[in-house]
């Protein structure tokens, strides 16, 4: 087992960089295809943040940069290859060893909130306002199949045919793919068709 990772004593130390991240997914066995899954979320991430910071439409005081995004999209599926091997919500404990391993709620609440999005149904602020870290790196993870970037259709055919095994399953993944469609128009507004 690898040491605790260690970081900076100055506020940059919640956000690790590429290879921080790296070291993680050594220490928690993460499987290649992840990784590669993972570096391309991130370019889509990065992408839009970049986007957002050069025409200056995210809020001030928001806590959003393309390293949080980078990082984020990066360790949104640490625990993946885990829940493969043993079972479990690789999105409830992928954020609970990010928040362990980081120290950054943040970037674990991105992890928590990738697979589902809690806030589809009951309230549309991620649609009026989609430049927030767990929205962006959910939107980025539905933009890549494998490692691969497609059209959100093409994404959530292929979510169907893996994950679409009860018709509790099929309901949610088609009420997911309609609120996603939302956020990518918002999402587009704002910083150009990716």
């Amino acid at each position: 087992m690898l040491p605790a990772l260690e970081f900076p004593a100055d506020p940059s130390w919640m956000v690790p960089d590429e290879e921080q991240c790296a070291l993680l997914w050594d220490k928690y066995d993460m499987m290649p295809h992840i990784r590669d899954h993972c570096r391309a979320v991130a370019g889509v991430a990065t992408e839009i943040v970049r986007r957002a910071e050069e025409r200056g439409i995210i809020p001030a005081g928001r806590a959003l940069s393309v390293p949080l995004a980078r990082a984020a999209a990066l360790l949104h599926d640490l625990a993946k290859s885990y829940s493969i091997r043993h079972g479990g919500s690789h999105a409830q404990l992928g954020a609970a060893w990010v928040r362990e391993e980081t120290g950054n709620p943040l970037i674990a609440q991105a992890v928590l909130f990738h697979v589902e999005w809690p806030w589809s149904g009951t309230s549309m602020d991620d649609v009026r306002d989609p430049m927030r870290l767990p929205v962006i790196v959910a939107y980025a993870d539905k933009r890549v199949r494998h490692s691969e970037v497609v059209t959100i259709k093409e994404r959530f055919d292929d979510l169907l045919v893996r994950y679409g095994i009860s018709a509790d399953k099929v309901d949610n993944i088609a009420a997911n793919y309609a609120h996603v469609q939302a956020v990518e128009r918002a999402i587009f507004e704002r910083v150009g068709i990716l």
